[in-house]
């Protein structure tokens, strides 16, 4: 499939859809707490999209590695859960717990996307140099969308990080492109291994839409599933932590659409 370039019309009505999955991130971080289920986390994100008039992305969305429809509206992964987690009744937040949250949704036939990881009141300090670090990532990898760099250059960048504070970038899992869908190529992984894999590289060019997400770990890039046919875990059951903008590429540089206060 080929690669969409947007023109700065469609690029507005894309941060449109983004700046509606910004408010629900933050009004859902703002909710998490110890004794909330991460059900009543996903039944607010449906009702928030709702106020805003979007539709939320992943309800019932098949994306190409699976059979099935995610049930849910919102992705909630807690501790070793990296992405995909189902939100689920049962699963109660606790205090310690780091928290990760990703949405999408369509607003006016355009997608947007980000995510985010909140601490659960007091957290180790290996969770919070874990948070740290991969925000770090998420802000080095923008600086290197430009026209004329290469998917690889991100790929780099978020590995980089990674290594310097000494965590993991997870294989097999990264951002995409973004825009009238939630997801277009290009893939973009957060492992060099699984880029030389995909043998896929792309030049990036104005117009460019690119959901970046860098997800790390504290003690493995091995994942794994935790059985519910959705959860990515690490392998090991270490800490992740995972943090998505939407960038548009520009001549005049990246522009992030979903930039927030983290929480």
């Amino acid at each position: 499939m080929a690669v969409e370039l947007y023109s700065f019309k469609e690029i507005e009505k894309i941060k449109k859809a983004c700046d509606v999955v910004v408010a629900v991130l933050q009004n859902l971080a703002k909710a998490v707490r110890p004794g909330i289920s991460t059900y009543e986390l996903d039944l607010m994100a449906r009702e928030e999209a709702r106020k805003r008039g979007a539709k939320p992305a992943f309800l019932n969305y098949k994306p190409p590695f699976s059979n099935e429809r995610f049930p849910a509206s919102l992705c909630v992964s807690v501790n070793e859960a990296v992405v995909h987690g189902v939100p689920k009744k049962e699963q109660i937040i606790k205090e310690g717990d780091i928290v990760s949250l990703d949405f999408g949704a369509y607003l006016e036939g355009y997608a947007g996307d980000s995510a985010l990881t909140v601490a659960v009141g007091e957290v180790s300090k290996e969770k919070k140099l874990l948070m740290e670090a991969t925000q770090e990532a998420l802000r080095e990898a923008v600086k290197v969308c430009v026209p004329g760099n290469w998917v690889s250059d991100i790929v780099a960048t978020i590995h980089g990080v990674a290594k310097k504070y000494g965590l993991y970038t997870l294989k097999n899992l990264g951002g995409h492109g973004i825009g009238k869908k939630v997801h277009e190529e290009p893939f973009i992984p957060n492992h060099p291994e699984t880029l030389a894999r995909e043998k896929k590289d792309y030049k990036l060019r104005q117009g460019m839409v690119v959901a970046i997400e860098p997800m790390l770990a504290l003690g493995t890039d091995e994942i794994a599933h935790d059985g519910d046919r959705w959860t990515v875990i690490t392998a090991d059951g270490s800490p992740a932590a995972h943090y998505e903008y939407v960038v548009a590429i520009t001549k005049q540089g990246p522009v992030v659409l979903t930039e927030y206060k983290h929480a």
